[in-house]
């Protein structure tokens, strides 16, 4: 069984807007949340699957991949052809939905709230996704693409820490280092999260004044990606600590190179075979005979039967594409078409008639009768 489509899992169209996409999530995520639904495994199950869609659909770069990929943009096809890498984990469900509803909304109920050592810890920094084109040459015979986009870096002047040399880590005075703050109306206690510190307990005594404290600059960084020989459209190739930084100098992301092979003018492709059209003399099919034929890395010799009709498709084995983890190279099927020529000469016409004689149909005697005109006239 196949993925569930994550509009659907979160019950908006296809065109739907951000703002439609996060209030369908709020709704859903307060459905489905394990807090709510105590020893319910059903209902974490679906928390987590919205909560996997939410973190798709709502960033533009990945919701683009998805729309034009599928679950193929972000997932390995367990060892098939079309996928060459597992994609970077999905953010915690939990870290989404506290997001989406921020530390106080959670800490209401209950289920909201991050420890002090969460929001302080290092983090794993964003995979990033880049959609690369290349022609069916190039894929015929593997390539490397330089690339450049623009990327988080962790800041060199703080190591992505964050704060200025020599300063540190204070004690939130909003909070007193506990991460919350108490609200009190009547008979009601509301404990949400410090927004000062996040929830941390801390903040930084001297922020860094190259990063702002976020322990990251924005960057136009380059990549050399090798494309093996044979490679599909949609297949994606994975650039190990290419993507964002980590947060509190937590390890970087992956960058995710989607591949798609532009059509070709001349051939069609399915899986490793490849599919042409090829005109040949009528002489030639009808009497059999060699056409020289244009194949992905040249001209080959073709052997045409004797009687071959038109539409008939005959294969070239070993000239279609190469399979990437063999090399072992598919077939070109070249479809026959007959080039009928629009002139003939008085020879070409005259053995033309003594062979439909033969077959007893009829021809057009009358353009014979011109042509006989033509060529007397032409004689004086």
């Amino acid at each position: 069984m196949g993925k569930e489509d994550y509009y659907s899992l979160l019950g908006v169209a296809k065109g739907a807007s951000a703002d439609e996409i996060k209030k369908a999530y709020r709704k859903m995520a307060l459905k489905y949340h394990p807090d709510k639904n105590p020893g319910d495994k059903a209902a974490e199950e679906n928390f987590k699957k919205i909560s996997a869609a939410y973190d798709i659909l709502q960033d533009a770069d990945k919701r683009a991949a998805y729309d034009r990929y599928g679950h193929a943009a972000f997932e390995s096809d367990g060892g098939g052809q079309r996928t060459y890498s597992h994609s970077g984990n999905f953010r915690n469900a939990a870290d989404i939905f506290s997001e989406v509803f921020g530390g106080g909304f959670g800490d209401i109920f209950g289920f909201g709230g991050h420890s002090q050592a969460s929001h302080s810890r290092a983090s794993r920094g964003s995979d990033l996704i880049y959609g690369l084109q290349i022609s069916l040459k190039e894929a015929f015979t593997g390539v490397e693409k330089n690339i450049k986009y623009r990327r988080r870096v962790q800041c060199k002047a703080c190591g992505g820490m964050g704060a200025e040399k020599g300063s540190k880590r204070i004690t939130c005075p909003t909070c007193g280092g506990s991460g919350f703050t108490s609200i009190s109306q009547g008979f009601f206690h509301m404990q949400q999260t410090c927004s000062r510190c996040g929830g941390s307990g801390s903040i930084l005594e001297k922020p860094c004044n190259v990063c702002g404290g976020s322990g990251a600059v924005i960057e136009e960084s380059k990549a050399k990606i090798k494309i093996p020989a044979g490679i599909y459209g949609g297949s994606k190739l994975r650039l190990s600590g290419y993507g964002e930084a980590g947060q509190n100098g937590g390890p970087t992301g992956d960058l995710y190179a989607v591949v798609n092979v532009a059509d070709d003018r001349f051939f069609e492709r399915n899986g490793d075979d490849l599919y042409c059209s090829q005109k040949i003399p009528f002489a030639i099919a009808a009497l059999g005979g060699e056409v020289e034929v244009e194949t992905i890395d040249g001209k080959c010799s073709l052997k045409i039967p004797e009687g071959t009709q038109c539409g008939a498709v005959l294969r070239m084995k070993d000239q279609g594409m190469p399979r990437v983890a063999s090399g072992v190279r598919g077939s070109q099927y070249v479809r026959i078409d007959i080039d009928v020529p629009k002139k003939l000469s008085r020879d070409q016409r005259e053995a033309l008639e003594k062979f439909a004689a033969t077959l007893d149909v009829s021809v057009n005697k009358r353009a014979h009768f011109f042509q006989k005109l033509k060529d007397k006239l032409d004689e004086l």
